[in-house]
């Protein structure tokens, strides 16, 4: 919850609550007064007042012998052995600087008091400054001029990500403080990640494992999905050029690129993997920053060191409602227990060495006291009561049926040493157990060193990865297949439609007349500026031309004559596409397509059939007519029978019936001039 929301949000809120845990925890102290018995209990004005600087006056003696301190309670979090690195920075700042780095629900807030509180007993000078492990929390100076030390820290509460850790915050707000510009930086902070919903977010600092999970699926991906898809369409184009030049048969130079395509392929992929590699090389999350052996122990160590000598240790670094007077009737009433009982007021976190399992900080204690007992451990600032029994003859379902109020402590519902009150007397009638209890072993804590290794950019979901690309490049290729078809299908229909205006199946008269004279004047002018034809190119578009006009230009007005016939006007359209054909390649075929010679000049002419073969001849035909056959020219007009309509071209008189014949072009031009006794 509190990772979703904005940096400065959290720390506005995390500050509030801070606050509000600490004056509740004043305010308890007072009500706990007055509960004391009156020989023990200081007055509650005096209780409370003591009680509150009792934090202030345990972190000023610390803050006396080391101007930064750093609680051994957040190990994970934020080393103690760091210590020399905040100190370092706070160098930097050119004034006195005392640093203290708190849990957060004891690190106070601007309200709380705490850091007040610290200089009031220690007495000096300078930039007090709290941390918690969410990171900057409070900034104070007294005595000295630090320009700029409140827009600082918003500065940096609006500039830093969530990932950021507290010795990262303290570096930047140190860096914002010596800039000298901490107000224009504060101000233009408030303005890019300010607002009411704080929409906008700084850039994450690090990589967290949830990130290198998603950064192996995603290389995984691009590992396979990349390199299938390319080769996938390199060679579906491949195989539609061969198809397209008949070079389908095995050993063709089409094939034997092949190997290339997947040779690349192979290459793409490692390229991706060398370039992933470098883009994701985090091998760490955080700032690098791993604890000792000695951090690591540290609390442990301070907790049995206080409970050896006292059977309850109440934690000095925490604000507690717990007076002098309350916590030496605890202790009495301890005493007179049937069994051993050792309570420690200490707050747990998942940053601590036990990563906030009373368990296994039971476990420590007990390996550091070798002594049986029940360990109770109660939360400073209101929360959880929790009891492990080591080795005491007590009846665990007893202890684990005690009331609610005995399992979570309320701050408002009483005072602490009330709860703890209760609790005792609750153990002090707890029936035996016909033998001593033993938890079970508790998990170790996790290493905080592996905690921080990210696992390798090539496992774990990076599998999933290449599964899934390899399902991801399978659906591309078939989209960009279909899509390819789509498009060849719209081309081929727009090209349909344009062969079909170009030569239509059953023409108009209209339309014949038409295009008989565009197309004769086309042939004029290219033949009129063609200079360097070859003879036999020459000859035939002349002639071409000859003939075309002698069909329907009897008159040679240069106009179409009005009885010119369809079949005339056909035939004539024709010789002129084939003269200007010879015009563009000389070496243009000779024939005219058969099925509809308007098509044009044909492709393939077919070889005689044997001698004494039933089947008749096949006719000349143009590309199109090659891989479709297009439907047989229709005239209009009357045919050998004298019937009105269209029909084929072939029972129309005239010349261009010779063409389904197989007659070539240079035939047509001599049929036509006999036709007119022209030699």
């Amino acid at each position: 919850m509190v990772e979703a929301m904005s940096r400065t949000g959290v720390v506005l809120v995390t500050r509030w609550l801070a606050a509000l845990f600490a004056a509740g925890t004043v305010l308890l102290a007072t009500g706990g007064a007055h509960a004391a018995p009156a020989s023990s209990a200081a007055p509650a004005g005096s209780a409370a007042s003591a009680d509150a600087q009792s934090q202030s006056a345990y972190l000023a003696e610390q803050l006396r012998r080391d101007p930064v301190y750093i609680s051994d309670q957040l190990p994970r979090a934020v080393p103690r052995s760091t210590a020399p690195a905040f100190a370092a920075e706070a160098k930097r700042l050119h004034v006195p600087t005392y640093l203290v780095v708190l849990p957060l629900h004891t690190s106070g807030g601007p309200d709380s008091g705490l850091l007040a509180g610290i200089h009031d007993r220690l007495g000096r000078k300078g930039l007090y400054v709290s941390l918690s492990e969410m990171g900057l929390m409070d900034v104070q100076t007294y005595g000295v001029s630090v320009p700029g030390a409140q827009d600082a820290q918003t500065a940096t509460s609006y500039e830093m990500p969530t990932d950021a850790t507290p010795r990262e915050e303290f570096r930047h707000f140190v860096d914002v403080l010596t800039s000298g510009q901490a107000n224009q930086r504060a101000d233009k902070a408030r303005a890019a990640y300010g607002g009411a919903y704080n929409s906008h977010e700084p850039p994450a600092l690090h990589t967290s494992q949830t990130d290198r999970e998603d950064q192996s699926f995603l290389t995984g991906v691009a590992v396979t999905g990349v390199p299938l898809t390319a080769l996938l369409i390199a060679k579906y184009a491949v195989r539609r050029r061969r198809l397209r030049r008949e070079e389908g048969e095995a050993g063709s130079p089409g094939g034997r690129r092949w190997p290339l395509l997947e040779l690349g392929a192979l290459a793409l992929a490692g390229l991706l993997v060398f370039t992933a590699s470098q883009v994701f090389d985090d091998t760490t999350t955080g700032d690098g920053s791993v604890p000792t052996a000695a951090d690591m122990r540290a609390r442990v160590d301070r907790l049995a060191e206080g409970l050896r000598h006292n059977p309850l240790y109440v934690d000095p670094e925490s604000p507690s409602s717990l007076d002098a007077g309350r916590r030496a009737e605890l202790r009495r009433r301890i005493g007179t227990l049937p069994v051993p009982v050792l309570i420690a007021v200490v707050p747990t976190s998942t940053d601590d060495e036990s990563q906030g399992d009373e368990d296994r900080l039971a476990k420590a204690l007990h390996d550091r006291l070798h002594r049986d007992a029940l360990f109770v451990f109660a939360e400073p600032t209101g929360g959880g009561i929790e009891i492990v029994n080591y080795g005491t003859p007590v009846d665990s379902a007893y202890l684990y049926g005690r009331p609610r109020d005995l399992v979570y402590a309320d701050p408002t519902a009483g005072p602490l040493g009330s709860q703890l009150d209760k609790l005792l007397s609750y153990l002090s009638k707890a029936p035996k157990s016909p033998h001593a209890d033993q938890p079970y072993p508790p998990r170790p804590a996790p290493d905080p060193a592996a905690e921080q290794r990210l696992p390798g950019l090539f496992s774990g979901d990076f599998r999933a990865g290449l599964f899934i690309g390899g399902l991801a490049a399978l659906l591309l290729f078939g989209l960009v297949v279909a899509v390819w078809a789509l498009a060849r299908s719209l081309v081929r229909g727009r090209a349909r439609s344009l062969a079909a205006a170009a030569a239509p199946v059953q023409p108009r008269p209209s339309w014949l007349r038409r295009t008989a004279r565009e197309e004769v004047a086309a042939l004029t002018g290219e033949l009129e500026t063609a200079t360097e034809l070859p003879e036999k190119a020459r000859r035939r578009a002349w002639e071409c031309l000859d003939a075309a006009a002698l069909l329907v230009d009897g008159d040679s007005d240069g106009l179409i004559d009005d009885d010119a016939t369809p079949a005339s006007l056909a035939c004539a359209i024709v010789l002129a596409r084939a003269g200007r054909a010879a015009v563009r390649d000389p070496s243009a075929p000779a024939h005219i397509c058969h099925r509809n010679p308007l098509h044009g000049t044909a492709v393939e002419r077919a070889p005689k059939p044997p001698a004494g073969s039933r089947r008749a001849p096949r006719g000349p035909v143009c590309a199109a007519c090659l891989k479709t056959p297009g439907e047989m020219l229709r005239l209009s007009g009357a045919d050998g029978s004298g019937r009105q309509g269209y029909g084929p071209y072939t029972e129309h008189p005239g010349p261009l019936a010779s063409l389904a014949k197989g007659a070539g072009i240079d035939q047509l031009t001599r049929e036509v001039r006999e036709s007119f006794g022209v030699h």
